[in-house]
């Protein structure tokens, strides 16, 4: 089931510095990974501890920055598009540090988000995204990726590459997108 995502501006006549759209987009990315987390526990996949529910979110977050990254391309020069992604990507690394820390105490849980995203980075640069989207090996290194996270010990998580693939990615690039259209009108 889709969440309902705010992304209009109050004052839609001023401008937003990379840091408020960073921000912005950040904080819909963070309640969509968590949505999708919780769905994947509501279709009976198993998690076997909050670790690994928390891996999975930074799963859908890296893909999410990699669409934010392809969408806003289109939108704004280089300069910018660089400002504002690494914005976001800083916003996301400080909210996985806050959830993380509130599940697992003291560590550096944000850098170990940004080397995730790094690592993740290097691999979507592989795959395509046009017009349609991100392309059906963009989409199925997410499930791929949730599918190691999860791992198949538990019979039902065998098929958690294919709810991922099929289901909960479209529907986040679907709604990630719109809100990128919608923060950047």
């Amino acid at each position: 089931m889709a969440i309902r995502i705010k992304s209009q501006w109050h004052d839609e006549d001023s401008s937003r510095s990379a840091e408020e759209l960073g921000g912005a987009i950040a904080f819909i990315a963070w309640r969509l990974a968590l949505d999708k987390a919780i769905t994947l526990h509501g279709k009976h996949f198993v998690y076997e501890n909050d670790q690994q529910r928390l891996a999975v979110i930074a799963e859908y977050l890296c893909f999410e920055a990699q669409i934010s990254d392809r969408l806003i391309h289109k939108m704004v020069d280089n300069e910018s598009r660089v400002a504002i992604i690494t914005a976001l990507v800083m916003k996301l690394a400080e909210h996985f540090q806050d959830n993380a820390s509130d599940l697992f105490g003291p560590g550096d849980h944000g850098n170990s988000f940004i080397e995730r995203y790094n690592q993740r980075s290097g691999e979507y640069a592989e795959f395509n995204f046009d017009q349609q989207g991100p392309s059906y090996p963009f989409l199925r290194h997410l499930g791929y990726e949730i599918q190691q996270v999860m791992g198949d010990k538990a019979h039902e998580n065998r098929w958690v590459i294919d709810q991922v693939m099929d289901v909960d990615a479209p529907e986040v690039y679907k709604q990630l997108a719109r809100a990128v259209r919608n923060l950047f009108d």
